[in-house]
């Protein structure tokens, strides 16, 4: 569906030899226009980036829901989903033995996947079975209560690549990951696979804050009324009740104040929250997988080493209208260390070339959903054939932001009026449960 510009066109064919070369230069003049002409549109410039501003869609908080997580079940008893718009996440990768590899999902998946040996696929299949039906309660993790989820799957006689499968795809876990904690999460996984497709994740189109506009028209649908471009300036509280808040010069009286993290009266707030968050947003020239489609895809990066924090990497293209057509945008989430490059940069490195081509370096198509590589001849000399390989399968940044956020482990000090509720920002939890039990 990509548009693409015309490689050829049909000449007029002439008779007589007096014209035949002439003819040929002509052709071959032609051929070299078109291929000039299809490098230089497809090449995207900082201009060219700009004059496509409208079509950009940057999430500051991006997440995913759990196709049966409790965000999904109450946008539909609250019948709110008619508001929404969402795209399955098409595509769970993991990274294994130098290359990234689509994770099979789904039963039809796991048996269809040839990297796989049968053996491995019993051994995985029993084991999401008693982690999805017996639940971490079960009798059969009660010697592993004070264990981690790694030294579970040590005794299962697991073979490296369903260990990789579990760990670093389904549970999402770390080395530290404590057991209940483990199979929590792969029960969760599990149990929100083959409602909406082949994995169990789902992407709210037009980014996570679109959610909350949906709750709006809800509110507004029964006399809720909102006053837009207006601060809190001051709480007006009485008895350990909050009356009113000041907004500029006038007072406003409430029954109940809800509010976000960032407008709370330091006289109310017990604890500031310690936990911050590291954020990359790049927007990218290709997928970090090719594939025949575009996906949406899901990828969880394991820490390297000790001081660093596992990476969630989110990768959007244009059907999920974060991009224009050719472009791609990569999501990437931690738990900050010390600042957000120096946190994402171990994956950062790991999946996308930090620099733009060189001008040496022919342009390649980047407005279809296929991507071609480049030929290694395009890769500049002097770089060891290793490097050439990774290097021009990497996507690359053509433009970057990182940035830290607040944590929403904030707490209200006992003092504070009851009819304040406390509303929190992000956290590092992939989906909205946090929000919802809040």
């Amino acid at each position: 569906d990509a548009d693409l510009p015309s490689l050829s066109t049909k000449e007029i064919q002439t008779e007589g030899s007096s014209e035949a070369a002439a003819q040929n230069q002509d052709k071959e003049k032609h051929d070299e226009e078109n291929a000039d002409q299809k490098h230089d549109v497809k090449h995207w410039t900082v201009d060219r980036i700009k004059k496509e501003y409208r079509r950009f869609n940057i999430d500051l908080a991006p997440k995913l829901l759990f196709a049966r997580g409790e965000l999904v079940e109450l946008l539909i008893s609250s019948n709110i989903a008619r508001y929404a718009e969402f795209r399955a996440v098409s595509r769970v990768a993991t990274f294994m033995d130098g290359k990234l590899s689509q994770v099979p999902c789904s039963r039809a998946d796991v048996f269809a996947n040839k990297t796989v040996s049968v053996v491995e696929k019993r051994m995985l299949m029993q084991l999401l079975l008693s982690c999805m039906e017996q639940g971490a309660d079960s009798p059969e993790f009660d010697g592993y209560r004070d264990k981690t989820f790694l030294e579970y799957l040590n005794t299962k006689n697991l073979t490296p690549i369903v260990k990789h499968y579990v760990m670093q795809a389904i549970a999402m876990a770390t080395d530290k990951t404590s057991c209940r904690d483990g199979v929590n999460r792969t029960k969760h996984f599990l149990n929100s696979l083959g409602r909406y497709g082949n994995t169990p994740f789902l992407w709210p189109m037009y980014g996570s804050g679109e959610l909350p506009q949906c709750f709006c028209r809800l509110c507004a649908v029964f006399g809720g009324v909102y006053c837009l471009k207006r601060q809190l300036d001051g709480v007006v509280v009485d008895d350990e009740k909050c009356k009113a808040i000041i907004s500029g010069k006038q007072r406003l009286k409430l029954e109940h104040l809800v509010v976000g993290q960032g407008h709370l009266p330091p006289e109310i707030v017990a604890s500031a929250g310690e936990e911050k968050i590291s954020r990359g947003i790049f927007i990218t020239d290709r997928s970090i997988m090719q594939g025949e489609k575009e996906n949406l895809t899901l990828l969880y990066c394991p820490p390297e080493e000790s001081n660093q924090e596992p990476v969630t990497l989110i990768e959007l293209g244009p059907s999920t209208n974060a991009c224009p057509q050719g472009l791609f945008m990569v999501h990437m989430t931690c738990k900050r260390t010390t600042n957000a490059k120096d946190d994402l940069a171990y994956v950062v490195q790991k999946f996308l070339a930090p620099n733009a081509l060189e001008p040496n370096v022919t342009p390649y198509p980047t407005d279809g959903h296929t991507q071609t590589v480049p030929e290694k001849s395009h890769v500049a000399e002097g770089v060891d054939s290793k490097d050439k390989n990774l290097n021009h399968l990497k996507p690359h940044i053509l433009w970057s932001l990182y940035l830290n956020l607040p944590a929403s482990d904030i707490k209200l000090t006992d003092s504070a009026p009851k009819n304040i509720h406390l509303c929190s920002g992000p956290d590092l939890e992939l989906d909205f449960d946090f929000a919802v039990n809040q």
